[in-house]
């Protein structure tokens, strides 16, 4: 039973309504376009969101919003009424942390809950950006947990009561259910990678030693349909290969899906010919798409009989650009006709929080891009050589030791999206740098000890840090790495050759391709949903430096090496390994004021605010 997605969805709906997406949200471009594969149970998924759910303002092929999702949700779940068969959707975390609709309240998230909480989703689980700050945890325990009652799981993740003490799992450990229409029995499971930066009032339990509990045991041994383990969790790291290990050696045929994030790529692979694996991209760019289709009842029950008699399952996945031309493609509909009541309505609730929280308010113009892994390093384009030679140089001054040289060390990680020439806003801020981390230093460095932090940050390999150094850089930064980004395009067999959305006038030409995902994954190169013209991605360190204040005719004896506060652990590592001895004690702060408050103040001063 496989359907494409243009028969199912669009000859089942008709409904006279208006545009939604945000006001000021760059139009769509028209693309030449994939179809979604149907099958017996299908499912939506969102990952690392970051409080996107505005959509890109200013980028054409993510400008949809969450309004318009839950429009593309509400159409998808009554095509598959009509047709019997079943969608879910999944959400695998980091909603938080990374956007002015999130950041700029007071409380963070003051507007955010209850514009997610619209959405019906029907798995769902947390990310590490929800447990970095205690109070954002208390947030996620007291709304979205709730919010979402009986789907939000929480496998190997406990809450500690502020008041009491007591720790309790954050949720239910895994849920056991049956879909709408296809009547399959899931049993569903949501983990987090093994984190150590949460905050005191959660504990993370090692995905190891979580499998190896009774609860976790006895429900592998339930027979069921269908296993669905959704993480915030790269679907090549090794928490998955554990959890598909131990499900796999209790269910040697039941089909098992996993559903990813954490390392902000599209990528999809396979564990074995009955398993299937998910990662949906970054930022509310990607809706990800995966179909299941054969006798998944028979599939199922094969394990029970202990016979090798299963039927075949097959396995479809789209990655869908988060723009309103693709989302009325896969829905047969247009721009009168695809929004729905509800959808209109979070759109509306969206458009009157950015407007309450001045979202748009402009605090300079940027004269050009500024990339993170779209331009190499060092390089004029690039966002890290901007930071490293314009602004470090102006914002690490502390009065009291600006006579004394300097080493700034700033951790790539640190700065989440590019700059777009043009205006820098409110939400920009946000965008850009998230984070509250702040300047600490060590006073009166050996330089010859200190110079060698960097390298030691970049290229440590097996010294004993308390975490991966590559934690410090962009989380795309992990996956890039590993070559699951390209930088060539894979579009050159016939089959995919880009085809004109003309008619056959010869004054008719191909679409002008807008740059964008060019995906390659362990399936192969047909996963976007849209074709782009590929864009290339390069290599960033975890850490930039900037020399500051050094005498003009040669090395300083001694210098502050000034770091900011998330990579303190790493680098008094590095520093020991250098010939320094420093603990926590000698670091002490050098500026009251978050790394996103003083490059907000040097454009504020340096960028005119005339665009």
């Amino acid at each position: 039973m496989v359907f494409r997605t243009a028969a199912i969805v669009g000859s089942v709906f008709a409904t006279a309504l208006v545009r939604a997406a945000q006001p000021g949200a760059a139009v769509p471009i028209a693309a030449p376009m994939r179809d979604l594969v149907w099958g017996k149970i299908n499912f939506l998924h969102t990952t690392d969101t970051h409080g996107w759910h505005g959509g890109h303002l200013q980028e054409s092929q993510y400008s949809a919003d969450w309004g318009d999702y839950v429009s593309f949700a509400e159409h998808f779940r009554r095509a598959a009424d009509e047709y019997g068969v079943d969608v879910l959707l999944v959400d695998t975390g980091d909603r938080v942390e990374g956007n002015g609709l999130y950041d700029a309240s007071n409380p963070k998230g003051k507007y955010y809950y209850d514009i997610y909480r619209e959405q019906d989703v029907d798995i769902i689980c947390t990310g590490n950006h929800e447990l970095y700050q205690a109070s954002t945890a208390d947030e996620e325990h007291r709304q979205t947990v709730p919010n979402f009652k009986n789907n939000y799981v929480a496998s190997n993740l406990d809450y500690v009561d502020p008041k009491s003490g007591q720790r309790m799992p954050m949720a239910q450990r895994y849920r056991r259910f049956r879909t709408k229409n296809q009547k399959l029995d899931i049993v569903a499971f949501g983990f987090l990678f093994d984190f150590a930066g949460n905050a005191n009032n959660t504990a993370v339990q090692p995905v190891r030693k979580t499998i190896q509990e009774p609860w976790f045991q006895d429900a592998i041994r339930e027979p069921t349909d269908l296993f669905v383990v959704i993480g915030h969790i790269g679907v090549r790291m090794q928490e998955f290969k554990d959890i598909f290990t131990a499900i796999r050696k209790q269910n040697p045929l039941t089909p098992i899906l996993f559903f990813g994030g954490h390392h902000h790529v599209r990528d999809a692979t396979a564990h074995d010919s009955r398993s299937f694996a998910l990662a949906s991209g970054r930022y509310f760019e990607t809706i990800g798409w995966m179909s299941v289709d054969g006798d998944l009842k028979q599939a199922g029950a094969a394990d029970k009989a202990e016979t090798e008699s299963a039927a075949a399952v097959s396995f479809h996945r789209r990655y869908i650009d988060n723009n309103l031309y693709g989302l009325h493609y896969h829905t047969g509909l247009n721009a009168s006709t695809f929004p729905t009541e509800h959808g209109r309505n979070v759109t509306a609730m969206i458009a009157k929080a950015r407007k309450e929280l001045d979202l748009d308010d402009r605090l300079g113009c940027a004269p050009q891009n500024y990339w993170i892994s779209r331009a190499p390093y060092p390089h004029k384009d690039s966002i890290y050589s901007w930071l490293e030679e314009e602004v470090l140089p102006d914002v690490a001054v502390n009065d009291s030791r600006k006579h004394v040289p300097r080493l700034v060390l700033v951790n790539t990680g640190a700065i989440r999206f590019d700059i777009f020439k043009g205006a820098f806003t409110r939400d920009t801020t946000s965008i850009v740098s998230p984070f509250l981390s702040r300047l600490r230093y060590i006073a009166d460095v050996p330089y010859g000890v200190a110079r060698k932090v960097v390298t030691l940050l970049n290229n440590g390999g097996q010294l004993d840090y308390p975490a991966d150094a590559r934690f410090m850089a962009v989380p795309e930064m992990l996956s890039i790495k590993e070559s699951i980004i390209h930088e060539t395009n894979p579009f050159q067999s016939e089959s995919h050759q880009q085809k004109p959305l003309g008619g056959s006038d010869p004054r008719d030409r191909e679409p002008v391709l807008i740059e964008g995902y060019t995906t390659r994954d362990d399936i192969g190169t047909d996963g976007d949903d849209s074709i782009h013209a590929p864009i290339n991605f390069y290599t960033v360190p975890n850490c930039v430096q900037a020399e500051v204040g050094f005498p003009s005719d040669g090395e300083p004896d001694k210098v502050d090496l000034v770091f900011i506060d998330f990579i303190q652990p790493w680098v008094l590592v590095a520093l020991k390994f250098s010939g320094g001895d420093y603990s926590e004690e000698d670091a002490q702060p050098y500026r009251p004021e978050s790394i996103t408050e003083l490059m907000t103040g040097w454009i504020k001063e340096n960028w005119g605010a005339d665009c």
